[in-house]
């Protein structure tokens, strides 16, 4: 079950990905509305990345506090901050610029870094906390002694043999 909640994407399966593709379709749809007007225009490359942190990057980042990233969402990340660079300096797909090029053209950090740092934003907030909310009493947990899954089979009794 999927629910809209706050403009975020809540999947039942407590995945992010729904989510994350869901701001990628957002963030490539507000950049190629912008495509005729600002990327292909004369304004000067500072202030491209001004627009593009101030205008597309908070699309793209809301709720991002709570994701679950897994490896394939980072390669999704990745892909679309990458794009978003490349319509952004008007660089075609046939020219072979490699990402590192890119990177170190915009002198943009990593859309994957903004990413973790505001997860770990959150952090502090949660260290502050009081001992006894549930919070701060989920990330200070320690696993129990016997934590671990007994090794073999687990042992099923079946209805016909009772």
């Amino acid at each position: 079950m999927i629910v809209v909640y706050l403009g975020s994407l809540v999947h039942s399966s407590t995945q992010s990905s729904p989510d994350i593709s869901r701001r990628n379709a957002i963030t490539r749809t507000a950049v190629q509305n912008l495509d005729k007007h600002i990327w292909k225009s004369r304004i000067t490359i500072p202030t491209k990345l001004k627009l593009y942190n101030t205008c597309i990057l908070p699309i793209f980042l809301y709720g991002s506090e709570c994701w679950a990233v897994t490896k394939r969402d980072v390669l999704k990340i990745d892909a679309v901050d990458q794009w978003c660079l490349r319509k952004l300096l008007s660089i075609k797909w046939y020219l072979h610029v490699r990402n590192d090029e890119v990177r170190r053209t915009t002198g943009q950090p990593c859309l994957l870094a903004m990413v973790q740092a505001r997860r770990l934003s959150l952090f502090g907030h949660i260290a502050r906390m009081p001992d006894e909310t549930d919070a701060r009493s989920i990330i200070t947990a320690s696993p129990s002694e016997n934590w671990r899954k007994p090794p073999g089979r687990p042992r099923t009794i079946c209805p016909w043999m009772k």
